[in-house]
């Protein structure tokens, strides 16, 4: 954060706001052009299913090249447990969170709390997933493997 300048507030929340809006619908779009766009170029992405998908030994990704091929690979391979209903965010405008509860008005979905830290720029510098039960279970079924994008 560039310290010589105050920080904005109201374009901080905006820019937390917008993200919200537009990563959930460029993934429920399959849109991974719109997702990789929502990033910074020096990025880091940790989730439990970087491993899964990528054959990787760690759960991180850096910067948008590798980001890119975790978005492509999650895009094709989705499971239909993998749904979209999720909780409103919380922000301080730095930092932006929110949850897809695995009980939804429709059924069960996969669970996962996204958090992500924005930089000044409005763009994702931070990117951590954490996975509950339904979640993780999908992949220890290898539901990813086999599954084409919805």
């Amino acid at each position: 954060m560039n310290r010589s300048k105050p920080f904005d507030d109201v374009h901080a929340r905006e820019n937390a706001e917008r993200v919200y809006r537009e990563w959930d619908q460029a993934l429920s779009d399959n849109d991974g052009n719109a997702l990789i766009a929502l990033y910074a170029a020096d990025a880091v992405i940790e989730s439990p299913v970087i491993p899964h998908l990528l054959g990787t030994k760690r759960g991180v990704c850096r910067g948008r090249e590798q980001i890119k091929a975790l978005i492509d690979a999650a895009t094709r391979r989705k499971p239909p447990a993998r749904r979209f209903f999720r909780t409103p965010y919380l922000t301080d405008g730095k930092t932006l969170m929110w949850e897809y509860p695995g009980e939804t008005p429709s059924g069960d979905q996969m669970d996962f709390v996204e958090v992500m830290e924005l930089n000044d720029a409005g763009l994702i510098q931070k990117h951590r997933v954490y996975w509950g039960w339904r979640g993780v279970e999908v992949i220890q079924t290898d539901a990813y493997h086999g599954s084409e994008a919805r």
